[in-house]
């Protein structure tokens, strides 16, 4: 139970609402981690894998309806549909909740409900916010303490604060036609419905650490993005941290876990986060950072030796797997990790190639992020890090070079608004369309991306300390549609250049939308890029920039009168020196 009367009201209310058979509050202990994790064996909820090769490694199949995000079903409820933006599903908040209570009605009988207290951040830092979910489901409680600062240290800051973000969850029948995430930041209130899915259901993840987070943080003055932290230390042990907004599959978890190439000795890579960030700017003037989740929950197709090998090493123990295949032995097994064959697919079925993947292309691990190899202990700073560099990019093919840096702070804002990149089996679009994703936020912000956009922007005379801001494009393509970069760990050599760049270390090439590097700044030691290649990867096609450029303007006026007129002024000011 709870000093917290507000907490204790409301959990008595859920409980009077759904009517649970039991009521458990989370420790976030170990014990009550095995306690689930057997219980969900018991119940076929949770398959182990192989004791010898993957100890305390579980495989979980969700229904096959319930196996994505689901963006058409995700609504922002705000008094004003002018608040919630284009960029949203909008509800009305009082019809929402009608909605959701009729919903929630009896819909835990014979269940248990979990009270689970959560911290989003390092449990000890002022820029952590903390939040309770209520859930019916064992398979969400152990996410979310491999996923969150969760249990008894979190409930003792909550009742020291007072304060909490409230996240309701059941997974009802899984009925997709009542599948409902509703969020009312007005109120700092989650509720889902219908859904056992981890987007969907671990509430402290997308829902609370971006959603309801970045309404929050525009009231609060900070900003909360779907960016990794890394940190870059070069042979003379200086670390330069980056923050980097990437949508789904375009190499963020990669990025956040590099190997740097052979001719880089003694450079390390050290992973702070793989998908959230939360900064602000410091008293001395840096813009500091907090990855405010304490785990992964990656995609595992891909995922493999030669394309990320810090990710796989932390995956052979203590790990949970979402609707992955499984080997004759009881390994785990994805598309991409070997050349192994499965015997069962994601669904339980014997494997059959012509039938579909062995893995569902949104499979999942869930782990700690302590197992990872490359795993910095700044991750639990209190502080957090401070930023040198905030990088965007996208799944481009033409056109956006390698690497270009913004000429001033809302330059920058205009990259990130005017990030465009293919859709992923991370949503439940058509995979494959190009779309605008400012920021990589299109799925995740609680507002409307004008006033989103304007936010950023008020940052621009907050101090003269904050990060540059550069985009990067790893995917470009030559006319043989091969890529022309080799990227994974030579993505470093970019960040190389970025970092002199903030260091004032290296001169660019001028040009009408950024810096490019200069011939020669770049380092291409041990690899095979040839110059040409390297001058295409570089290329600014002026005419094929004014057709985009007038596009992003197209875009941002998409967004009526709440568009800030300093950033179209950005935006004016490129297509004029493109002409």
């Amino acid at each position: 139970m709870t000093t917290n009367q507000e907490l204790k009201t409301w959990v008595a209310q859920v409980a009077q609402l759904t009517q649970p058979e039991n009521m458990h509050w989370c420790s976030g202990s170990k014990v009550e981690y095995q306690e689930l994790a057997d219980q969900m064996i018991t119940s076929g909820d949770f398959i182990e894998l192989n004791k010898e090769t993957h100890p305390g490694c579980y495989l979980h199949r969700s229904d096959p309806s319930d196996v994505a995000r689901v963006e058409h079903l995700t609504y922002i409820c705000t008094s004003s549909e002018d608040d919630a933006g284009p960029n949203n599903n909008w509800m009305d908040p009082g019809d929402a909740r009608a909605k959701m209570e009729q919903n929630f009605s009896g819909c835990m009988q014979g269940r248990t409900l979990y009270v689970i207290p959560y911290c989003m951040g390092p449990i000890d830092s002022p820029l952590s916010r903390c939040g309770v979910e209520i859930t019916d489901s064992p398979y969400v409680v152990v996410n979310m303490k491999l996923m969150t600062r969760m249990g008894d240290q979190a409930l003792r800051r909550i009742e020291r604060e007072g304060s909490f973000i409230k996240g309701l969850h059941s997974i009802g029948d899984l009925n997709p036609d009542r599948r409902f995430i509703m969020h009312f930041p007005e109120d700092l209130e989650i509720q889902s419905f219908g859904s056992g899915y981890g987007g969907n259901a671990l509430l402290g993840k997308k829902c609370h650490a971006l959603r309801i987070a970045s309404y929050q943080a525009r009231s609060e003055g900070w900003l909360a993005e779907h960016m990794l932290i890394v940190g870059i230390e070069n042979p003379q042990g200086e670390i330069h941290y980056v923050a980097a907004a990437f949508p789904s599959a375009c190499g963020k978890t990669n990025l956040a876990m590099l190997i740097p190439p052979a001719n880089y000795k003694g450079w390390k890579v050290w992973t702070v986060g793989d998908d959230i960030c939360w900064m602000r700017v410091g008293d001395d003037g840096r813009m500091w950072a907090i990855n405010p989740e304490a785990g992964f929950f990656g995609v595992a197709p891909g995922t493999a030796e030669n394309t990320n090998p810090n990710a796989l090493a932390m995956l052979d123990h203590d790990a949970i797997f979402t609707n992955v295949g499984v080997t004759a032995d009881n390994q785990p097994w994805w598309e991409g990790l070997d050349d192994r064959v499965p015997v069962t697919d994601w669904k339980g079925n014997p494997y059959d190639p012509e039938q579909g993947p062995a893995a569902h292309p949104n499979s999942r691990f869930t782990v700690h992020m302590s197992q990872c190899p490359s795993y910095s202990d700044q991750a639990e700073a209190p502080a957090g890090v401070p930023l040198s560099a905030i990088i965007f990019g996208g799944r481009r093919e033409r056109l956006v070079p390698l690497v270009m840096e913004s000429r001033s702070w809302n330059h920058g804002v205009l990259y990130g608004a005017a990030m465009a990149s293919e859709t992923t089996a991370a949503n439940i679009d058509t995979v494959g369309v190009v779309r605008r994703d400012s920021m990589a936020m299109k799925p995740f912000c609680g507002y409307n991306f004008a006033d989103y956009w304007a936010h950023w922007l008020t940052f621009s005379s907050a101090s003269d300390k904050l990060p540059k801001i550069f985009h990067v494009n790893w995917f470009r393509k030559d006319q043989n549609d091969k890529f022309m970069w080799p990227g994974f760990g030579d993505n470093l050599r970019v960040l190389d250049w970025i970092i002199k760049r903030c260091a004032g270390e290296v001169d660019a090439v001028e040009t009408a939308i950024g810096y490019l590097p200069q011939p020669g700044d770049l380092n291409l030691d041990g690899i095979d890029v040839p110059a040409a290649t390297m001058e295409a990867l570089l290329e600014v096609d002026r005419e094929a920039w004014k057709a985009e450029i007038s596009d992003i303007g197209k875009y941002l006026d998409s967004y009526g009168d709440r568009t800030p007129a300093a950033l179209k002024a950005e935006q004016e000011r490129v297509a004029a020196a493109l002409s």
